[in-house]
């Protein structure tokens, strides 16, 4: 078949929405003879942070010389970013002729009644491809929650992360923080070795414990409290942290406490057997990258693209604007109609004297018209537009090369901005 045959036949799996539970998964990877029991894995989850660890970790493992798969979700600006070997995405040609493969299977299993969902089949995807290209070891990213989320068919990973847990998902984790905490706990097998984020609520780090005492899994909580930084920036920060002289270009606090969770998965996939040298080490820190990460895309005037969708992802980036951003700021604002856009707008409203809305192309996402409304509760001015491009033009007019242009809210927002800002500053 044909690419875009592939991205079609993927998409059509959307109609049967999230359905929790690994019986499916299972059912598909065996049609598929286990491509997950051939590749070693780092499984990360939580409800933020998975990114960056995910970019960190992978980027290291590929300056130490091991051919490095890394499954992500979601995509920003191409649906082939979720599936990368060294930092290259899937090609067209390859995706298509995974599904060549895959997709007779999916269609076993439907005449079984077994009906695969999207997010099961590009899980399926990943794995096969990686363990078909002969990947070391891969780097996943969960999509939702732990227990019931199509990666965790995997078996016990060579390290797993459980990074910061807020409320997300409600709807489909629960609604209270030891609910959500005991959902992602279903990634942590038995036996195996697990790395959680510092400076969690206590009730999370509670049943973290309990669940790894109960399976026999090793805990490791790394201690930052000697960490030392020297420079730090919206181009980054410059540390030490045990003993080693780092860089990550991601910004804010936060980011050093994520920073430290994938030191700590290195230290545990040396203990393993992988061989990775503290230059390798620095290096995969300094390369790292997401687009769409409180990324830095212009700096007179100043420009920042998060695709931040919670209050947690909220908090993070007012922590930033605080930090660095003195300046008068604009935003661009976009949200998904089942996000707590109240919630983000009471932390990152009052830092804005204007917030421009615009909807996001997906039919998921609330109308300029109604999150203006919400908007104007926490900011001096919100103003409703119908596009990205007019969203743009108007904050640019109202920017000067001393101020700071926001774009926040939404990957899907940040998806249709991005290529719209890199027009605009093409020097970055």
């Amino acid at each position: 078949m044909t690419y875009q045959e592939a991205v079609e036949k993927i998409d059509s799996r959307l109609l049967f929405g999230m359905k929790p539970g690994l019986e499916r998964m299972r059912a598909l990877m065996d049609e598929l003879g286990g491509p997950q029991e051939k590749v070693e894995f780092v499984h990360i989850c939580g409800t933020n942070g998975k990114g960056s660890v995910c970019a960190l970790v992978s980027s290291v493992l590929k300056e130490s010389g091991y051919k490095t798969g890394l499954n992500i979700s979601p995509y920003v600006l191409n649906f082939r970013e979720r599936f990368q070997i060294d930092g290259q995405m899937i090609t067209e040609e390859e995706l298509a002729g995974e599904m060549d493969v895959i997709w007779p299977a999916v269609e076993r299993l439907d005449a079984r009644n077994i009906v695969i969902s999207e997010f099961e089949l590009v899980t399926a995807i990943a794995l096969h491809w990686f363990a078909k290209k002969g990947c070391d070891i891969a780097v996943l990213e969960v999509g939702m929650g732990g227990l019931h989320d199509a990666t965790n068919v995997i078996p016990t990973p060579a390290a797993a992360a459980v990074m910061s847990i807020s409320l997300d998902h409600t709807a489909w984790l629960g609604d209270t923080v030891e609910q959500i905490a005991l959902e992602k706990s279903g990634i942590i097998k038995r036996n195996g070795r697990v790395v959680l984020y510092p400076e969690q609520q206590y009730e999370v780090t509670e049943i973290i414990e309990g669940v790894c005492a109960e399976r026999g899994a090793e805990l490791r909580i790394p201690d930052i409290r000697q960490t030392q930084v020297w420079t730090e920036g919206v181009d980054g920060t410059d540390f030490v942290m045990g003993g080693i002289k780092l860089h990550t270009p991601f910004m804010g606090w936060h980011q050093i406490n994520n920073a430290a969770v994938a030191l700590e998965l290195v230290k545990v996939l040396r203990e393993q057997g992988f061989n990775i040298s503290e230059e390798n080490l620095a290096a995969g820190f300094k390369k790292a990258f997401i687009p769409a990460r409180m990324e830095l895309l212009s700096e007179r005037p100043l420009c920042l693209l998060d695709g931040g969708h919670n209050p947690g992802c909220a908090l993070a980036l007012r922590g930033v604007l605080e930090r660095y951003v003195p300046e008068r700021k604009v935003a661009i604002m976009g949200m998904m109609a089942d996000k707590d856009s109240a919630a983000a707008l009471e932390i990152l409203g009052p830092m804005f004297s204007k917030v421009i809305t615009v909807r996001p192309d997906n039919p998921r996402s609330l109308s300029a018209e109604d999150l203006a409304v919400t908007a104007a509760r926490f900011c001096p001015e919100a103003v409703p537009v119908g596009s990205c491009r007019e969203a743009l033009d108007m904050a640019l007019e109202d920017v000067s090369d001393r101020e700071a242009l926001i774009a926040c809210g939404s990957f899907y927002l940040a998806g249709e901005l991005r290529p719209l800002l890199l027009e605009k500053f093409p020097a970055r």
